[in-house]
Order: C-alpha cells, then structure tokens, then sequence
C-alpha cells in the first residue's frame, strides 16, 4: 500500500524524502545513507563523488542554453538528531523513521521526524532527477555529521567544489533567509565520585522529570521552555540540603544541541522524612506546572518507590555536583546590540550522565561574537573547575558573518517576489550553520540558508509543514530559471 506521504506534492520531493526515513542515519554512522545517495547519483548517469570523510558531490550539467549561468551548489546534511520519548521502543541505528500526517504537518511516530536535515536532501535529489527545469551548472553537496561535530563541513577539501553560489536547505522557516550564523562550542565536564554503602534506614525513590517539548539549543533557546536537568536539580538540591537524600543515579537530557526534555534520578530518604518528600515532589511538581503554564504545558514531576541501587555516590560530590549544577547558566546570555530581537550569546545545560565512576556534564555555547562565545565558555568552565572537576572544551566552529549585499541573496528575493508578491524576512540565525565552515575553505562563496518551515526540532515533537515544501521547490525551481 501506498505511504499518505508519497501522495504529497511535489511527488519527487516527498519519494526523496520517504526514501531517507527507510535509512538510519545516525550521526558517525552515515553509511546507509552515503551509499544510497552514491547509488542514486550513478543511477541518474551523473557524476558522483565521495571524499575520505565521507561527503557526497553530485554534479548535473546545465541545461542546454545554460552552460554559462553561474554554477550553484546546494548543500545540505545527512546525519539527524536520533531523539525519542523514553517509552517508545525504536533503535536509530536499524529501524526506519515512521512519518505521518497530521493535519497540516508530517511527524514521526514517537521519535524525531529527520527533516533537519532529511527534506534538504530531498530537495537537492530531485533537482538533479528532474529534466524540466532549466538550470546553470549544478552541483548537490551532501555533508556527514553535521549535528555532533560539522565533520563533513571541517574536512571538506578547498579545490572540491567548482560552484561560486551555495544554497544552504537547512533553515527551518519559509519566508526567512539566512545569511549569518552563530558559531558554537561544546564544555565537558567529568567528576570522579566514591561509590558507598546505602545508608540505613533509608527508602529508595525514583524522580521523573518529563513532559517538556525540548527542541533545538539554537533556535529555541530564547522560548523559556522548561529545561529537564535544571528542574530536576532543583528537586536534588532540596532532596540534599532539606531531606538528607542520598544520590545513587542521574540521567537527564541526551544531545549537546537540544534542550532536556527528560530526566530522571534515583535517591534514598531517610524513612523518617520520606512522607514530607513524597508531599514536597507533589507540591513541585503543581509549582513547576504554574511556572510553565505558558511555554511548556505538559511538564510533570512524578515520584515513585523503587527497588534499592547497589550504591550510593559519595557525599561529597553529591553537594558539589547539586550546587554546580544549580549555579550552572542556562539559557540566553546576551542578545545582539545591532539586530532587534537577535539572540547573540547562549549557553545549553544539556546532559548529565553517569558512566562507571563518573558523572559527564555536557554543556554547549553559541555566539555570533566569537569572544562572547569564548566567554561563555569560560563562565561554564568557572564554575566546575570550582568543583575541581575534569573541564574540556571541543574545538568549536566559526560563525558565518553576513554578508546584505550578497548576489545569491539578490536572486533568491527576486525569485520570492516573483512567486510570492511579497518581499521575504533577512535574518542571520542563532543556531549553527555549516556556511561558516564552508567559508573558511571557500572565502569567496556566496552563500544563504533557507528550507520549509519546522517546528520542534531536535526532538519527538519536530514536525514540517507539508504547504511550505511546495513553496521552498517553487522557489529554488525560479532561482535556477532567473539566476545569470
């Protein structure tokens, strides 16, 4: 039986697009997806390419009549963020994505949806298929792990791409282009604890933070939406200091570049006060509903018995740990002093884990000021290096700086106000791009990012908006007509 989505428009796109759902396409482990695209590429009798780190160049040549317009590239990722609810049973690594629709939007059945960057792809792929469009030179770019390191964009080779113009598919509203990006940096820190006897007289209780939206550390950072491991920390802290828990286990949030939706922790009251905490959690839990009444509806606290741990960490780090979690920043740093409503400095509590005898915190920066993010990085630093805990920073990646008289951008306006009627929104974005990379190897490309509109990206909720598909491949069909 034929898949609901395959009936969308355009048909090309959205058979591109239900192809890359079939193929598991974690971060670092791309091959499926590498050897589909080679394969797709030679079946189309195009020149196709694959460099050591594993990006995929596939070149179409222009149309006759064309042969000197401005070559152009479009780029975009094969890796997706693998998010899903704790309930649901699905391994990233062998099980296709389940896409549906719902109402004006496709989702994905209890996991990320792909389309960051998954309808980029598609739209690139059926470009090169199609023989109706007129077109200059053209060049598809398909780069690996964009969202764990930009691998693809750092390795790319300066004398690969012969295209003067870059389109980036990997912005997340219609209407909206881009032209400059934050850049990032992620800060680790790694603390040692003492694994000791439980204590007795004690009862074990499960804490579940759950419910919240998360979504992308970038985009989504200035929405006040509720953050998994502050809010449980806020529990442990009190649990430490009010109710003398012990601390056994901590699991909060996944991926340095989403927000924490959900985390969980076990600890042992004292039988003496375990009554008072169960009420506490109660009225925590009603607290934090009223505190997110407005951004993030769905947050619930929830406490249950538990079976005892085989240890609990020792308490010295337990009180460490709580108050440099608490004193940790989350959120927007700084907004931009020369673009109205810009978030230019933010920082993202992302995970805490535990892994054998230690405790990983993972943190990550964005700034489109590159001292600002240094300086972000550093505050984060500050405060776990008073814990005396193990910090290190990634190599981190440069912000693209934007460029308003940019030819790509001229065209691709004019191209809006011709189907549209209306002049599109130019933005420069929070999140991460690759341009800024690409840049760097490529100084005089011009480049912008643009894509159809999504929503909840980076986690279970992602969504795309199945009319602004239909617009994005109008428009890139009208750029390559107009483009000289």
């Amino acid at each position: 039986m034929k898949h609901e989505i395959l009936n969308l428009q355009p048909e090309k796109v959205w058979k591109y697009f239900y192809d890359i759902c079939q193929i598991p396409r974690p971060s670092k482990k791309e091959e499926k997806i590498i050897a589909y695209l080679m394969d797709t590429g030679k079946k189309l009798g195009l020149k196709t390419e694959k460099d050591e780190i594993g990006n995929v160049l596939i070149s179409k040549p222009a149309t006759k009549g064309k042969e000197k317009v401005t070559p152009v590239i479009f780029q975009s990722h094969m890796d997706m963020v693998c998010e899903k609810n704790k309930d649901v049973v699905f391994d990233f690594d062998k099980d296709p994505i389940q896409p549906y629709i719902d109402g004006e939007w496709v989702k994905a059945k209890g996991t990320t949806l792909g389309a960051d960057d998954g309808i980029g792809m598609a739209i690139a792929l059926a470009i090169l298929e199609d023989k109706t469009i007129e077109h200059g030179p053209v060049e598809c770019l398909f780069t690996v792990d964009e969202e764990t390191g930009l691998t693809g964009a750092f390795e790319l080779k300066t004398n690969w791409l012969k295209g003067k113009m870059l389109l980036n598919l990997d912005s997340e509203d219609e209407g909206q282009f881009f032209i400059g990006c934050a850049g990032g940096k992620s800060t680790t820190a790694t603390i040692d604890f003492k694994k000791e006897k439980l204590p007795s007289n004690a009862s074990p209780f499960l804490i579940k933070v759950k419910g919240l939206k998360g979504g992308h550390s970038g985009d989504d950072i200035n929405k006040e939406l509720g953050n998994a491991v502050k809010i449980l920390n806020r529990i442990l802290y009190d649990a430490t200091f009010k109710y003398d828990a012990s601390l056994a286990t901590i699991d909060a949030g996944n991926l340095h570049n989403a927000i924490a939706r959900e985390g969980s922790a076990l600890v042992m009251i004292p039988n003496a006060k375990k009554e008072e905490f169960i009420r506490y959690i109660k009225e925590f839990d009603a607290i934090v509903k009223e505190e997110l009444k407005i951004s993030d509806t769905d947050v619930e606290v929830q406490i249950e018995a538990s079976k005892n741990p085989e240890f609990v960490i020792d308490e010295f780090t337990q009180c460490d740990l709580v108050e440099a979690l608490y004193a940790c920043p989350h959120g927007v740093l700084a907004m931009a002093q020369d673009i109205e409503n810009f978030v230019e400095t933010s920082t993202n509590l992302a995970s805490v884990k535990m892994i054998n005898n230690q405790i990983k915190v993972v943190t990550s920066q964005r700034s489109s000021v590159e001292s600002k993010k240094e300086d972000a990085c550093n505050m984060v630093a500050s405060v776990f290096n008073l814990m005396n805990a193990e910090v290190e920073h990634s190599e981190g990646y440069p912000g693209w700086t934007p460029n308003p008289n940019s030819e790509v951008l001229t065209v691709l306006k004019q191209a809006y106000l011709n189907l549209f009627k209306k002049e599109p929104l130019v933005l420069a974005i929070h999140a991460g791009l690759e341009c800024g990379l690409i840049g760097e190897k490529y100084p005089k490309m011009d480049m912008i990012s643009y894509g159809p509109t999504l929503r909840g990206v980076h986690s279970p909720t992602e969504r795309l908006l199945i009319k602004t598909v239909k617009e994005v491949w109008d428009l890139t069909v009208e750029f390559l007509r107009i483009v000289q």
